[in-house]
């Protein structure tokens, strides 16, 4: 079915004011006409504006849109959640038969959205991250910072990165247990971690993983889901005003059941 078949032909009262809003929304401001030809043609914003308006909790989209394509209208209308300093994604990631990190579950981040993040943006992702663990696995959240070097093992400006993020992320969040820089060994095994890091609370724990780029994460999260068989849950987004996540175009329908379910539990917090 084309995009058009899928949409109302004629403007209803809540359209109108849907597009009232969008108009608004949009920077910079649109036309009337021109709100009213989104929201019948493109139902991305259409669904957006569903959740702006309270007819719906939260959205799931991606399996036949790219993510900026799902993340552009909920960044033009619904913003930012308060108190948030970055959108970011993540996949919630359950590896079969792992004795590592939450009987095998981790947060990957940020695997979906922020390119090369700054030591400040790290810190962010760091942050919600560890609430995002916390809300869907309901356990303590244990948060490695992660580099191609522990604790000062290699120089370079990417590791600078990498601890500056992990300094600001504690001061910000001293009630977090949080470190770095771990390579991912000395991260998530426990005898790796006694041996590269003795002194840190979270090496050889972690279960939430916070990589240095896009690159490294999106990677990541792929190899893991391929050669280990795991469910990969997202590009699940944090930071959002209200819970709207994305989907891999490489996803199943066990996948897009498992991201529903998410969204729903975050709907509820």
């Amino acid at each position: 079915m084309s995009e058009q078949s899928k949409m109302p032909n004629e403007e209803t009262p809540k359209q109108s004011r849907l597009g009232k809003r969008l108009e608004r929304g949009e920077k910079p401001a649109m036309t009337p006409e021109q709100a009213k030809e989104i929201l019948l043609n493109q139902y991305l914003y259409y669904g957006v504006m569903m959740v702006k308006m309270g007819d719906a909790d939260g959205m799931v989209s991606g399996a036949c849109h790219s993510t900026a394509d799902t993340l552009r209208p909920c960044l033009q209308i619904l913003k930012t959640k308060p108190g948030t300093k970055l959108v970011s994604a993540f996949f919630l990631m359950v590896v079969p038969n792992c004795e590592y990190g939450a009987d095998g579950t981790f947060i990957f981040a940020d695997s979906g959205l922020n390119q090369n993040p700054t030591p400040e943006e790290l810190a962010a992702i760091a942050k919600s991250s560890a609430e995002s663990f916390e809300l869907l696995v309901e356990k303590e959240p244990v948060v490695a910072m992660l580099s191609h070097s522990t604790m000062g093992s290699a120089k370079h400006a990417d590791v600078d990165k990498v601890v500056e993020a992990t300094r600001i992320a504690k001061e910000e969040n001293p009630e977090l247990k949080l470190d770095g820089e771990f390579q991912l060994d000395a991260a998530i095994v426990p005898s790796v971690g006694a041996s590269k890091a003795p002194n840190s609370p979270v090496a050889g724990k972690a279960n939430v993983l916070v990589f240095p780029d896009l690159d490294a994460g999106n990677i990541g999260y792929k190899l893991v889901q391929r050669l280990a068989k795991a469910e990969a849950y997202g590009p699940l987004t944090q930071g959002i005003a209200a819970p709207v996540n994305d989907l891999s175009r490489g996803c199943s329908a066990q996948d897009i059941e498992g991201v529903v379910a998410i969204t729903a539990v975050q709907c509820m917090s």
